[in-house]
């Protein structure tokens, strides 16, 4: 993946995302954050889980999952810093890795457990107004209110940002969403899904304040970062993998994606984000940082 010359014009800003699982920061972020650190703003993902709960896609690593090893966690770890690294940013765990757990899906009695991210409390928000303190961030971002599609973990993500961010006077947070339009516009243009997979209903939202157009290298930065996280995402465009050796074919305008669900979703040229609190995005803001003063 070439990377042209590009004019440092984001150096001096600061960024930090804060995400639920790994592969969050690939799928919800992925473009807008390879983007702003080729051109020099200093981007941080803090992870809050390990995503223990997850399932995982391919037969060779399925009793890593919670029920058997519960070795997932530890996994993913690894996914995670390939992840990052293809993006060019930095990580952080909420607190230390494994601190707080993936809580599951609504219902899952992971919940019950001492340490789900779910029952973090205020040590969550002052564990994170610490990394924040240190990062001094121009731009949070998160998910919104709902955390995106309902997940605890993503809803939780969203409440300690805020929380975090109200104390410390953050400049501005905006929240990664799913444009309604662009989605059913990418739905429409995959011809066929793979062998097993299904059509179904993706969350999103109506419209969104700000649409960030990926440029070849934010774009295939993006798919790259997504792909690392085998165990979570399969990507119908022919590629195996030790985690998932079997080779998935779907067919359109674009490249076709799914979680463990195998609900097909479009690989979207574009990411969205909306205003979540501090300063807004000026009339007729391109970038997530318009407006936002440098220092």
């Amino acid at each position: 993946m070439e990377d042209a010359v590009v004019t440092k014009d984001l150096s001096g800003y600061r960024v930090v995302a804060v995400h639920a699982h790994p592969d969050d920061e690939a799928i919800s972020t992925g473009g807008a954050l390879a983007d702003l650190a080729r051109r020099g703003a200093e981007v941080t993902v803090i992870t809050c889980t390990l995503g223990e709960q997850g399932e995982v896609i391919g037969e060779p690593y399925q009793h890593l999952v919670a029920d058997h090893a519960d070795q997932l966690g530890g996994f993913r770890l690894g996914e995670l810093r390939a992840s990052l690294a293809i993006l060019g940013v930095a990580g952080h765990h909420l607190g230390a890795p494994g601190m707080f757990r993936d809580s599951g899906m609504v219902g899952d009695p992971a919940q019950e457990h001492p340490r789900a991210f779910v029952n973090s409390g205020a040590r969550a928000v002052e564990v994170l107004v610490e990394l924040l303190q240190e990062l001094q961030p121009h731009l949070l971002i998160t998910y919104g209110p709902d955390g995106g599609y309902g997940h605890p973990d993503h809803i939780r993500a969203h409440q300690i940002t805020h929380e975090a961010a109200a104390q410390l006077s953050v400049p501005r947070v905006l929240w990664a969403v799913t444009d309604t339009d662009d989605l059913n516009a990418g739905l429409a243009a995959i011809t066929t899904v793979p062998a097993g997979w299904t059509r179904g209903d993706i969350a999103s939202v109506g419209t969104s304040d700000l649409a960030i157009t990926l440029d070849d290298f934010s774009y295939h930065a993006k798919r790259a970062s997504m792909q690392v996280h085998a165990t979570q995402v399969w990507i119908a465009d022919g590629t195996v993998s030790p985690t998932n050796p079997v080779a998935a074919f779907g067919s359109g305008d674009g490249v076709v994606w799914a979680l463990s669900n195998l609900i097909a979703q479009p690989l979207l040229r574009r990411e969205h984000y909306q205003f979540g609190a501090g300063q807004p995005l000026p009339e007729g803001a391109t970038g997530l940082l318009d407006g936002l003063t440098r220092g």
